[in-house]
């Protein structure tokens, strides 16, 4: 009899120890003991635990498990031609119009003839139309392009186009091109008179700066002048989004004397376009550089 009491106890015992294990553990709905608090302590601690872990690892020169990767500076992740003219501008200086030019056809990292760019940013707002600067100049050394040049236009009107150096002169069979959503040319002229015809296509050319415009010189009815300007070097520039203007002042092989006066006539147009309404700074920031190459910052050419 004692055996089997004995017995009885031993398996009363553990059917309170595991119905105490079932029972789901009870927090206060405040304080020390509320979930939240103990939750906070315990990632806490594990977030102390894997501190530790790091120094020690560094402390040992090891790398600790599951550790992200250090991001290297943008510099070192550039190539080895990129990173050797890099180290020929000199940090926080502001360079001339003309050194920041020499430096730049210095320090082109590439061996294809590149370009030479001006990065310029305004204090307008692109949003109000009398700030969204946008206009065209031509460059009296040329931008170093091939331009191929487009226009429609009356039959009269393309013969002169032609005879002036336009690459595509039609008429009525031009459109057919572009319902194919065919492009293969840089810049579009066309007569005031038969801008409606091109309106189904502004989806087509507007995003890629193709439609033609009178402020850039591309809706006109001296065609034959617009023609020869595209293609001696006229470029269009306007004030982006984020009220940047950027344009190519063209290329490396022109030697410094020929891009110092592509970049000048360039300023000088710029600075002509500055908005009546503005009151603040005009020229924020210059930058120079050319294609892969390092920037370089130039000094306000307006102080």
């Amino acid at each position: 009899m004692a055996e089997e009491d004995a017995k009885k106890l031993e398996a009363v015992e553990a059917t309170e120890e595991v119905t105490e294990a079932e029972q789901p553990e009870v927090y206060a709905k405040s304080g020390k003991k509320s979930k939240k608090h103990i939750e906070e302590v315990k990632a806490e601690e594990e977030r102390q635990a894997r501190k530790a872990e790091r120094k020690a690892a560094d402390e040992a020169g090891e790398k600790p498990k599951g550790a992200k990767p250090v991001t290297r500076p943008r510099i070192e992740r550039r190539g080895k031609k990129y990173q050797e003219a890099a180290k020929l501008v000199e940090k926080g200086k502001f360079y001339t119009l003309k050194d920041a030019i020499e430096l730049a056809i210095k320090t082109s990292p590439v061996k294809f003839d590149a370009a030479l760019e001006a990065h310029v940013r305004l204090g307008v707002d692109p949003r109000q139309a009398d700030q969204n600067i946008r206009t065209t100049i031509v460059l009296p050394n040329g931008s170093g392009k091939t331009v191929r040049v487009a226009v429609f236009a009356p039959l009269d009107v393309c013969k002169t186009a032609k005879t002036a150096g336009a690459d595509i002169a039609e008429d009525e069979d031009f459109l057919k091109q572009l319902d194919k959503g065919v492009i293969d040319f840089d810049v579009f002229i066309s007569t005031p008179q038969y801008m409606p015809k091109l309106g189904k296509y502004a989806r087509l050319l507007g995003p890629k700066g193709l439609m033609p415009n009178p402020k850039a010189g591309t809706v006109t009815m001296d065609v034959e002048k617009a023609v020869k300007e595209s293609k001696a070097g006229k470029v269009e520039y306007r004030v982006d989004k984020q009220s940047i203007v950027h344009i190519g002042l063209g290329k490396v092989s022109f030697g410094a004397d020929k891009l110092l006066t592509n970049a000048e006539t360039f300023f000088d147009s710029l600075k002509s376009q500055k908005p009546t309404s503005l009151k603040g700074t005009y020229v924020k920031s210059v930058y120079i550089t050319t294609t892969m190459g390092p920037s370089i910052a130039v000094e306000n050419l307006y102080n």
